[in-house]
């Protein structure tokens, strides 16, 4: 009998160091081709942005925020566990006690903080938003306003909004977590 748990949370891989693009694409597409991305979702290497001075020009360089390591989004499942564990360039999971015990999750603050630093969502709803279509701002600055989407940007979780504001039309960037739809 499969053990399932029907939440999505975040696992931290081990990986052999410098390999972490790779086993991000070869998790990717095996989850792809094993029929997995009900189960397996966003696979992201925590890297941050620094700018390097050299011969007195500013040069933006991408640094690896945890050498050695991969997120996963996943469902865990006989399945997907296997699938992840068992993916080239994966020496393990990181809270696993071994003897196929299956690791512990991150917590919820902690994989916010390290997604907030990349600029990415920490949305765990799955809400697609189109150009054209009217929201409600429930969070933030312009907290009870209505606007039209503007701009969708899914792999950051952005979206521009236009709103009015003082008898004037203008743009608010927002977070898919500061908007709902309006039905």
């Amino acid at each position: 009998m499969e053990t399932v748990e029907q939440e999505k949370n975040w696992y931290v891989l081990h990986t052999y160091s410098g390999y972490e693009n790779k086993v991000k694409m070869n998790i990717e597409s095996r989850a792809q081709s094993m029929n997995m991305e009900n189960h397996i979702f966003r696979v992201v290497v925590p890297e941050e942005e620094e700018i390097e001075m050299k011969d007195g020009e500013e040069k933006k360089k991408t640094k690896k925020t945890f050498p050695g390591y991969v997120l996963v989004e996943m469902i865990m499942s006989d399945e997907s566990w296997y699938v992840v564990r068992n993916t080239p360039g994966v020496t393990g999971f990181v809270g696993s006690h071994g003897a196929g015990s299956k690791p512990a999750p991150l917590l919820d603050e902690e994989i916010s903080w390290i997604l907030k630093r990349m600029g990415l969502s920490t949305r765990t709803r799955d809400v697609e938003f189109e150009k054209g279509e009217n929201v409600t701002i429930v969070e933030g600055a312009f907290n009870g306003l209505s606007g039209v989407v503007e701009e969708v940007d899914s792999e950051k979780g952005k979206l521009k909004v236009l709103i009015e504001m003082f008898g004037r039309e203008t743009i608010a960037e927002l977070e898919y977590e500061q908007v709902d739809k309006i039905n």
